[in-house]
């Protein structure tokens, strides 16, 4: 093995050797891997090798069907996937090559007009209803893969902002009767796709449209959402499996309808994710791509975070993979206790933007201001063929001078990162991508020993919400009566740690035609009063 010199920013033929020695390429991917502006030295691989040996078996136990999740006493099953016969469970991995050939069968009886809306009239449009992974990963599904003129255009519910419904369904208007509407929750039961779907089923409804007959769910089998499906006859029904995860649903339906319903080349997407998982399931660090990133990454931060993630792809494509890649990373990573229950506030911040936007945007901060990141580049080297050179330029040279450039003008200023190359962007490399990063997280995750399948914070912030909105109902009650009552007469009556969460509540009902008003000076809440109109 290539002997591998100690990290230098100033000895151009060290970077050299440290690329040469440190670069993973798969010649039927298309892709190169490069860690070598990290500062991971020999020393580290050698310290890290123990962590590994542990993280790559609880890899494999994890993809032979080991209880990965065992708050929920679930086992995470992302990677069969691509990949059914790793199924522990031949009837599992039936039901998942199952579902592949509906969801493609659907989407080319969808496009091709086959089937169509209650009208008659071919679906026009896609109205999306997913909150969290269920619209992050169709997002990034189509920016990175939609071709003009193939497939429908996409519109999201993807929040619970009203603004933005109603901006959605403005923007619809009557095609709202031609458009095929997908509601995705594993559950069934989280409240942002149900309210984002009752208000457009009440839209369409309204205009004379048929729900049914235009609505699809996503979601487990036997949950609320698909009995609802069921009991009322919807279009089609695909299935959410419980062993996977929000953030790890992209080549589940959750991903694969948005394939489909565009043209784009869902089978592609899936290999190209099953062949970078064969890629990274090496026990070697060396020769393993998301091992070697997982080891950048524990370096660079000391094994606890200390370095953000700054991602950017230098292409129009993958501009949404930051904000994908945000809630892989960071709800998979972002745990105050660790398996042991030692408090460790673990996590890798991530943010980004696309390149070469960051040339005119934060890369001066990268380059001259505070030194707490690492840069994650992301190119791919084909360039269309209908853009012809004019006056001997090619855009696609000033781009790759731009992210040369960057890289250079960080690595003098001592600033770290790491550069992902593909031969060519297409479903395949998409998938690779997306896999390459799935199991460098659950790589690290095992380093430093946090489970990478939980989520928390994330309930305790649906619990909290829960609580407000309880608290608003209680309010409501309250001032039924039209007396007016100050914040202090509130927080007695019904027993409030805080009037705070009641200012807020009541500021937000008085700033809408809900029937509240309050008197006083707005820049003094305490003396505030309120009242039912």
């Amino acid at each position: 093995m290539t002997t591998l010199p100690d990290y230098s920013i100033h000895e151009p033929q060290v970077q050299w050797q440290r690329f040469c020695a440190l670069l993973w390429y798969h010649d039927d991917l298309g892709c190169w891997v490069d860690v070598s502006r990290m500062a991971l030295n020999q020393a580290h691989l050698e310290a890290l090798e123990p962590g590994f040996d542990r993280a790559f078996a609880a890899m494999q136990a994890l993809e032979s069907g080991a209880i990965a999740n065992p708050d929920e006493g679930r086992q995470v099953g992302h990677y069969w996937l691509r990949s059914p016969e790793l199924a522990p469970d031949p009837a599992v991995a039936a039901h998942i090559q199952a579902e592949v050939e509906r969801i493609a069968h659907f989407g080319q009886q969808v496009i091709s007009g086959a089937c169509s809306a209650p009208s008659g009239k071919p679906f026009t449009d896609v109205l999306w209803i997913g909150i969290g992974g269920s619209g992050l990963g169709p997002l990034l599904i189509l920016r990175a893969l939609k071709e003009e003129g193939v497939g429908l255009p996409f519109h999201f519910f993807d929040n619970v902002d009203p603004q933005g419904m109603s901006r959605t369904l403005s923007a619809l208007g009557d095609r709202l009767l031609t458009t095929l509407v997908v509601v995705v929750s594993k559950s069934g039961g989280t409240p942002e796709p149900r309210l984002g779907m009752e208000q457009a089923r009440a839209r369409l409804e309204a205009l004379g449209g048929t729900w049914a007959q235009q609505a699809v769910a996503v979601t487990m089998v036997g949950s609320q959402l698909d009995q609802r499906a069921e009991a009322e006859g919807w279009l089609a029904r695909f299935d959410m499996f419980d062993w996977v995860g929000g953030r790890t649903s992209i080549t589940s339906a959750v991903g694969l309808l948005p394939a489909a319903l565009i043209g784009a080349d869902l089978r592609g997407f899936l290999e190209g994710a099953a062949r970078m998982d064969a890629a990274t399931r090496v026990r070697r660090l060396r020769d393993n791509p998301a091992a070697l990133m997982a080891a950048a990454w524990h370096v660079a931060g000391g094994g606890a975070g200390q370095r953000d993630m700054v991602v950017l792809p230098y292409r129009d494509r993958l501009e949404v993979f930051s904000r994908y890649l945000q809630q892989l990373v960071m709800e998979s990573l972002g745990k105050r206790l660790d398996r042991d229950g030692r408090q460790v506030h673990q996590g890798i911040a991530v943010y980004g933007n696309k390149g070469s936007t960051d040339q005119h945007a934060y890369v001066q901060q990268l380059r001259d201001g505070v030194d707490n990141f690492f840069v994650t580049f992301i190119e791919a080297l084909d360039d269309p063929a209908d853009l012809a050179p004019i006056g001997g330029e090619y855009p696609g040279d000033f781009l790759d001078g731009f992210l040369q450039g960057t890289r250079s003008a960080l690595s003098e200023g001592g600033r770290q990162s790491l550069s992902i190359s593909l031969r060519r962007f297409d479903a395949c490399s998409l998938g690779a991508l997306v896999a390459l990063f799935e199991r460098a997280v659950g790589l690290y995750a095992e380093l430093v020993n946090v489970n990478a399948y939980d989520q928390p914070g994330v309930e305790a912030g649906k619990k909290a919400a829960a609580t407000i909105l309880e608290l608003q109902s209680r309010l409501e009650a309250l001032l039924a009566d039209g007396q007016a009552r100050s914040l202090g007469t509130i927080q007695a009556e019904l027993e409030l740690p805080s009037p705070e969460a009641a200012f807020w509540i009541l500021r937000h009902l008085c700033g809408n035609a809900r029937g509240y008003g309050a008197e006083g000076d707005w820049s003094d809440p305490s003396g505030l009063a309120f009242k039912k109109l």
